[in-house]
């Protein structure tokens, strides 16, 4: 697991300003002023950076920064802020083994969001999930604060088979497991949805590939089959799995331009 969480100088430094609602996009540049660059890696205001800076709370290669208009080529820049060490980067791409009873929205209602296993420089950087995972549905999650890569990846037109593995209330059948295959047929949905793979994994498991991504998909489909899912966990998208990751529940983990590419 990647750790980023600040000492109590940075928690004390921290409670002397409000995360805002918003922030504008991080755009790549080659250098920028270091207020800039504090800004745009989510530590909060153009204000509270220049304070930061000023106050010799941010550290270059070893060199203890206090002049807020130093330009600084971003390119394999690593900062140390409250003496926690910061990558630069222009765009957050993470992946996240969800916990149950968490909510995948900026603004949860019934349980924690997802956000609160992030850094709180992420929120300020306005990192959101890319798609949904149900609150009581663990497993793999991507979040990213670029807007394009969301789209893209978060798009109906887009077939990436992903991996689930079900627990289901009555047992696994072989009726069961070729009607799934077969497809079957949703209250909205124009045609029967099918699983690309549908393999019994015990009494009461099921792993199930779709490439469809529809909401409930696996529940509702389960359901429309006679039976319940009573669990439900994500374990891949793609060629992508947790494993390769090692992340435990709860844990997140940046992604490698490598790994983003076994999403396709």
């Amino acid at each position: 697991m990647v750790s980023c969480r600040l000492g109590r100088r940075a928690d004390a430094r921290r409670r002397r300003f409000t995360l805002p609602a918003a922030s504008g996009k991080v755009t790549p540049m080659s250098k920028l002023s270091l207020d800039r660059i504090l800004q745009s890696q989510g530590f909060g205001t153009r204000k509270y950076c220049r304070s930061l800076i000023e106050d010799g709370d941010v550290v270059i290669d070893g060199v203890t920064q206090t002049n807020y208009r130093t330009t600084v080529e971003t390119e394999g820049l690593v900062l140390h802020v409250f003496e926690e060490e910061w990558v630069y980067r222009a765009h957050l791409y993470l992946a996240l083994n969800k916990p149950a009873n968490f909510e995948c929205s900026r603004k949860p209602s019934h349980h924690p969001g997802v956000l609160t296993l992030l850094p709180e420089q992420f929120t300020w950087r306005e990192v959101q999930p890319v798609g949904r995972l149900d609150h009581d549905t663990t497993g793999m999650l991507l979040m990213s604060d670029d807007g394009p890569f969301i789209h893209a990846q978060s798009s109906p037109k887009r077939h990436v088979p992903k991996i689930y593995q079900a627990t289901t209330q009555e047992p696994v059948t072989d009726e069961l497991v070729a009607l799934l295959l077969a497809g079957v047929q949703l209250h909205d949905e124009p045609a029967p949805l099918a699983a690309l793979v549908c393999v019994k994994r015990g009494e009461h498991q099921l792993e199930i590939v779709l490439e469809q991504g529809k909401y409930h998909q696996v529940k509702r489909m389960l359901a429309a089959a006679g039976n319940h899912c009573s669990a439900l966990h994500r374990s891949a998208i793609g060629s992508l799995t947790l494993e390769s990751l090692g992340i435990a529940e709860g844990e997140w983990c940046y992604l490698t331009p490598e790994q983003i590419a076994l999403l396709a």
